[in-house]
């Protein structure tokens, strides 16, 4: 058996790292310091071989020494499909030694949301959501790190991380300065592409050092050999260590090893051997040097290269079918020739490979059928010992299409369990691993619809073809096909492809005979519509939508959809709104959403309730969308839907703040939308939803110049996106052009918003209020066409109904008006406001109404009200004219 080296040589490879060694040390003690120090996160890159593990094991030796809590976890080339593998490494040993009841205290309302991804919850049968899990998990360590002060967490081989851990720690990074915990995180260049590249460059943009390792001088290197066989080893062959090796700290380690061993003397007389001995050391060598322990030794290689991680000599000596008292033989002669080794937590019993190039190197040296034949062998083993299909899904993508039912059959349950730990790019790759199979005529369509749901979010696009696939096949009936189409044409509306939305669910309408089936691919087909921000997509769908609702009574949810399509319809075209409020009524059950028609309910979507909560928003039933909106909130916040769901609940909460006059309010949820909208991707309609709320609350703030600045910074300018956005994009940009000064590109803005409003047939003159702005912005040059546009302006408002539509409308034609005319026309609009809900327009109807009638009683009274509802715009414009007081009483 050959000895294990010597400490020196074991710690060689930090040779010339005094640099990086010194700011792990600081590092260590900056966090020590002081509980409230802010976090920090080291990165080191660097060529394989080049010491970048040797640091880890360092920095574990220092914080351990100062008395850190040191949690550590390592990627494996053959794990990056596991997901969550290696944040599991990283926090499992602390969540497994509490109670339950403790890990729920201390995970708190992220228990169940980031449980599951971290194995140590029971998923449930619902999709999670990858980025709600995403946070989950960083909310998770935040509160472990606070319990577990001072905390190390290292992470090396980053490159070969699972895509999942990738993902929470460049958030994680992300937030460490408000955080006291220190992260070391080693990976090689190259070795990624896609998401986890970019995962790892917003790692790398986080980290306060960035150290690019290079290689071993020829001095170190001549040091080093000395060290390990001697002071009498001579310049030539310290020389030729450095040329064969390259200065790689590692090789040069392995190579002084076999120098050791094969008792050559280190002269240069002898320096030309050592190429060779290096061979031996590495690729085909190193494969030699296995070969040389036996045969059993080489089997039981093979099945650790296979399992790569939780490798155990039970484990092993099933996969290897060898018996227990042979394998733990093989292992203690793999541990004797530095293959494998005993990981920085021996008490695990489990083994790890001494370098990730030997791991590399004896799984690729396993000839290729015989390592297809392993990974089957080793699902099935992971399987058997409890460890469940995602476990074992690793191996089975790895197992030759061979037109295996059961195969399929356990590639479709791993991806059910990935998708309810929130890792769909997981499921993704089971699913199309199962149909190259292929699976069975009569599953393969259901298969291609699970792989079409699990994309659905990531990539609309391919989401399409599977699922335009699977409609052609049969295998598909009933609901199930249903869901399937209406699947289909919300990825056609994420791909931008409205239009083919719309006629999907028609056509599919089309063959069904009336009846519950057909009415929900009718109120689908017509939701899509509704949402489409260009020329209605067939002529008279108005009229057909209110024949179809007026039969209507709300006695399931196909009825209450239409009800609220049809409220919605109702409202966008300005017709009454007590009609509109009466529609969204009936759909309600009990005042309340109906069972299968909540937040986060998935048969008919989030747009559907969207929908309802503006219909109430925009005709003053503020109450209401504001109890909607605020309960999205919660169901979304609940069950950890973090992404593009909880940004649209904001998005709407805050056009329920900005309709009641809470600015302040507003502001902050759709910052926090903007926010979110930020990492599900821009140019989606929940982007432009959070941007153009923002600009115009931030404009009836009076913060033109934050609003311009969002404008500029978020692309808030045409081209506009085809789907409807509340408040309406052209009157809000048309607006924010006006109050910078850029009068004529202004005018021409809400010109288009004129044009878009004739060609849907109408408007909601609160929804789309370009006509009073319009009208405004041309009283000097045009007053003529002014005037009309007021007028026209009062009558979509009295057709409407609500106070707000009727005040504003009072407002512009005021605006217009001199004299008594005006003052008159101000005290109407005051009347009318001062019963509405919306609190910032009545502010201004009085601070406009005062400055008519120059009344310091109404200035102060519009000065309140603006103060209450944060328009600092409007405060300064009161201040002002009281403290002129010129001709005020």
């Amino acid at each position: 058996m050959t000895e294990v080296r010597p400490t020196a040589a074991a710690s060689a490879t930090l040779w010339e790292r005094d640099e990086e060694v010194a700011a792990i040390a600081r590092a260590v003690d900056t966090l020590c310091a002081d509980r409230a120090s802010a976090g920090s996160l080291l990165l080191y890159r660097g060529e394989a071989g080049l010491g970048k593990t040797a640091l880890l094991h360092e920095a574990r030796r220092i914080a351990e020494e100062r008395g850190c809590t040191v949690w550590s976890a390592r990627g494996g080339e053959a794990l990056r499909s596991v997901p969550f593998h290696v944040v599991r490494q990283l926090l499992q040993p602390a969540l497994v030694s509490m109670l339950p009841e403790e890990a729920r205290d201390y995970l708190d309302d992220w228990y169940d949301i980031a449980g599951p991804a971290l194995g140590i919850v029971e998923p449930t049968e619902r999709q999670a959501d990858p980025q709600g899990v995403c946070d989950g998990l960083v909310a998770a360590v935040r509160r472990l790190a606070r319990r577990e002060y001072p905390l190390v967490l290292l992470v090396d081989d980053a490159h070969w991380a699972d895509q999942e851990t990738l993902r929470w720690l460049a958030a994680f990074a992300e937030r460490i300065d408000d955080l006291p915990v220190l992260v070391l995180v080693a990976r090689r260049p190259g070795e990624t592409a896609g998401e986890s590249a970019r995962y790892l460059e917003e790692i790398a943009a986080a980290g306060r050092t960035v150290t690019n390792l290079s290689a071993l001088t020829p001095d170190a290197t001549a040091g080093l050999t000395r060290v390990t066989l001697g002071a009498h080893a001579d310049a030539p062959f310290c020389r030729e260590v450095w040329a064969v090796t390259g200065g790689n700290p590692y090789e040069t380690v392995e190579l002084l090893a076999k120098v050791q061993d094969s008792e050559l003397e280190p002269t240069e007389t002898s320096a030309g051997e050592l190429r060779a001995l290096n061979r031996s050391a590495r690729g085909g060598g190193l494969v030699a040097r296995l070969e040389g322990l036996g045969v059993e030794a080489t089997r039981f290689a093979w099945a650790a290269a296979i399992l790569g991680t939780g490798i155990s000599v039970d484990l092993v000596a099933k996969l290897a079918t060898m018996p227990r008292n042979e394998a733990a033989r093989c292992a203690e002669l793999l541990q004797g020739a530095r293959i494998l080794t005993t990981p920085d937590q021996p008490e695990s019993g489990e083994l790890e490979f001494v370098h990730p190039l030997i791991a590399s190197a004896v799984y690729n040296s396993i000839p290729e059928a015989l390592r297809t034949a392993m990974h089957g062998i080793a699902a099935k083993v992971v399987t058997d010992s409890g460890l469940g299909a995602a476990a074992a899904s690793r191996h089975l993508l790895q197992v030759h299409p061979d037109d295996d039912a059961e195969l399929v059959g356990q590639l479709r349950e791993a991806a059910a369990e990935h998708l309810a730990v929130g890792a769909p790019d997981a499921a993704r790759r089971c699913l199309e691993r199962a149909l190259e199979e292929p699976p069975r005529p009569e599953v393969h369509a259901q298969v291609l619809y699970e792989l079409g749901c699990a994309t659905l979010l990531t990539a609309p696009a391919t989401t399409i073809g599977h699922l335009r696939t699977a409609l052609s096949m049969p295998g598909l009936d009933g609901a199930e096909r249903v869901d399937a189409v209406f699947r289909l044409s919300q990825a056609l509306l994420h791909n931008d492809q409205l239009e083919q939305a719309v006629r999907t669910v028609e056509a599919e309408a089309a063959r069904h005979e009336d009846g519950p089936a057909r009415l929900r691919l009718q109120a689908v087909q017509y939701m899509w519509e509704g949402i489409y921000a260009g020329e209605a997509t067939s002529p008279g769908r108005s009229e057909r939508l209110a024949r179809l609702a007026a039969t209507c009574t709300g006695r399931d949810n196909s009825e209450r959809a239409l009800l609220i399509l049809r409220g919605f319809d109702a409202m966008t075209h300005g017709e009454n709104a007590e009609e509109v409020v009466e529609l969204c009524d009936r759909a309600l059950v009990n005042g309340r959403l109906a069972p299968g028609l909540g937040w986060t309910d998935t048969e008919w979507g989030i747009e559907l309730l969207m929908m309802l909560g503006s219909s109430y928003a925009y005709a003053d039933r503020l109450d209401r969308a504001e109890s909607l909106f605020s309960e999205a909130l919660r169901a979304y916040t609940t069950a950890g839907w973090s992404g593009g769901h909880l940004s649209l609940a904001n998005a709407f909460l805050g056009l329920a703040y900005r309709r009641q006059g809470q600015l302040r309010d507003a502001e902050k949820v759709l910052r926090e939308s903007l926010r979110l909208a930020e990492r599900v991707g821009r140019g989606l309609p929940l982007y432009w939803s959070a941007t153009c709320g923002l600009v115009d609350t931030l404009l009836a703030r009076g913060h033109v110049e934050a609003a311009w600045a969002i404008a500029e910074q978020y692309g808030f300018a045409p081209p506009y996106p085809s789907t409807i956005v509340l408040p309406d994009t052209r009157s809000v940009r048309g607006r924010l052009l006006l109050a910078v000064g850029r009068t004529k590109e202004g005018i021409n803005e809400l010109g288009e918003a004129e044009k878009a409003a004739v060609a849907r047939g109408g408007h909601n003159p609160v929804l789309a209020p370009w006509t009073v702005d319009l009208a405004r912005a041309l009283a000097a040059e045009d007053p003529a066409r002014a005037a009309q546009l007021a007028a026209d302006a009062r009558r979509q408002a009295e057709r409407f109904g609500t106070d707000t539509a009727i005040g504003e409308a009072l407002r512009c034609a005021a605006a217009l008006e001199t004299g008594q005319e005006k003052v008159r026309l101000a005290a109407k609009a005051v009347a009318f406001l001062e019963a509405s809900p919306c609190q910032y327009e009545h502010a201004a109807a009085r601070i406009e109404h005062g400055l008519a009638a120059r009344s310091v009683a109404e200035l102060n009274r519009g000065l309140s009200l603006a103060r209450s509802c944060g328009a600092d715009g409007l405060v300064a414009q009161a201040r002002e004219a009281l403290e002129r007081g010129q001709g005020l009483s």
